[in-house]
């Protein structure tokens, strides 16, 4: 199943230099999606250390906005900060980092250093608070994990927790859900998966505490504690604890929130053979680096995707009645310009693009910003996230 995406046309804004830090999969994907849209008429630079991965995705670019735009592309060093890399971040406003989250801090650094706004996509938690280090006292915005899962499933989240209360004239609630999953649109056994996407990060997602809120106070649980099975638009699948999609909310919803946590789904069957991969490896051994291995050598890599996304802020009325407010999306590949995107990649690049359009049209953002203070009706309901998932109206 395919859906055609036609961006929206506005007035144009003056025009803007976003660095994409980052050539794959998303990385041409925010590129794609900037250089189609009438929405934000910008010049667009990729920056990455792979000279091939550069090539292919400004051509991805050139082509599919019909040489519409024509990105540059420069070399990044391992280390430091090379020529090239010093020439294009001095004439930047945005850099978008779409590189792996264990390089966040770097490229927010050198954000800081030229004076860019930028922006990430990571749910590494370590990374995440050396960049609001980085951030702290800075005259542009360090906008934080703002892709699918941290980003637009705690942007929904919050928005959800805003209606019931108001709907509700209420100041808490009992529970706020967040799922997403990034699956196959077929799925064999034993594994009952495919990716979709990157595996880099899967493993550590898997094995790394995740953070929950439990009877108002913010907790660690173990990874893959909680499976749980739950039908969403008449489908059965299951979900799980894994670690960083929370973004910031557990502390945002501090008092607020009796329990809050963020699960990955996934089909049935999944989390089980996980679960006997991991009971086999040996005491003491790096589990991360031997799953990731194993996942690697069984489980195939496959185009046609869907992401899947839930929410839910549950709780009582004035009256004390139980109520809950849900909102669930299931998003497909789609053509964008004259090039398919997979789901991961619209849902996640639309996000980034969406911030980046708010950074460059709204004044004052400066220093570290989470995914709570994020304007919920701004990014849910503008031009790119609007276009991937429909807008949301109360």
């Amino acid at each position: 199943m395919f859906l055609s995406i036609d961006l929206p046309i506005t007035t144009k804004q003056m025009k803007p230099k976003i660095i994409i830090a980052g050539a794959g999969g998303i990385g041409k994907a925010v590129g794609l999606i900037l250089a189609c849209s009438d929405a934000l008429d910008c010049d667009i630079a990729f920056g990455d250390i792979n000279e091939d991965a550069l090539k292919a995705s400004a051509k991805f670019v050139k082509e599919g906005s019909s040489n519409r735009v024509i990105p540059e592309t420069f070399l990044m060093s391992k280390s430091g900060a090379n020529a090239s890399m010093k020439k294009q971040f001095r004439s930047a406003d945005i850099i978008l980092d779409c590189l792996p989250g264990s390089i966040a801090p770097r490229i927010a650094t050198f954000a800081r250093e030229h004076n860019m706004h930028y922006a990430n996509l990571t749910e590494y938690v370590n990374e995440t608070e050396e960049v609001i280090k980085i951030a702290k006292g800075a005259k542009t915005a360090f906008v934080l994990q703002t892709g699918l899962a941290p980003g637009f499933i705690n942007v929904l989240a919050c928005r959800l927790f805003e209606d019931f209360t108001k709907e509700n004239k209420v100041s808490t609630v009992d529970q706020i859900k967040m799922k997403v999953g990034a699956l196959s649109q077929h799925a064999l056994s034993p594994h009952y998966y495919a990716f979709t996407w990157s595996p880099i990060g899967v493993a550590t997602e898997y094995l790394k505490d995740a953070i929950v809120v439990r009877d108002f106070k913010k907790k660690l649980v173990s990874a893959l504690s909680g499976r749980e099975r739950i039908i969403i638009d008449g489908d059965e699948y299951e979900d799980n604890f894994t670690s960083g999609g929370a973004a910031d909310l557990p502390d945002a919803f501090s008092g607020k929130v009796r329990a809050l946590d963020y699960k990955t789904l996934r089909y049935v069957g999944h989390y089980e053979w996980v679960d006997t991969i991991l009971s086999s490896l040996p005491q003491g051994s790096d589990k991360i680096r031997l799953l990731e291995r194993i996942m690697l050598n069984t489980i195939p890599s496959v185009e046609d995707d869907e992401v899947l996304i839930y929410a839910a802020a549950t709780g009582k009325d004035k009256k004390g009645r139980l109520r809950s407010k849900e909102r669930s999306y299931k998003i497909y590949p789609s053509i964008v310009g004259t090039k398919k995107l997979r789901a991961i990649q619209s849902t996640t690049a639309c996000a980034l693009c969406q911030i980046a359009y708010m950074l460059l049209t709204t004044k004052g953002w400066k220093g570290a910003v989470f995914q709570s203070e994020i304007p919920t009706d701004d990014f849910l309901n503008g031009p790119f996230v609007k276009e991937v998932y429909g807008g949301y109206e109360s």
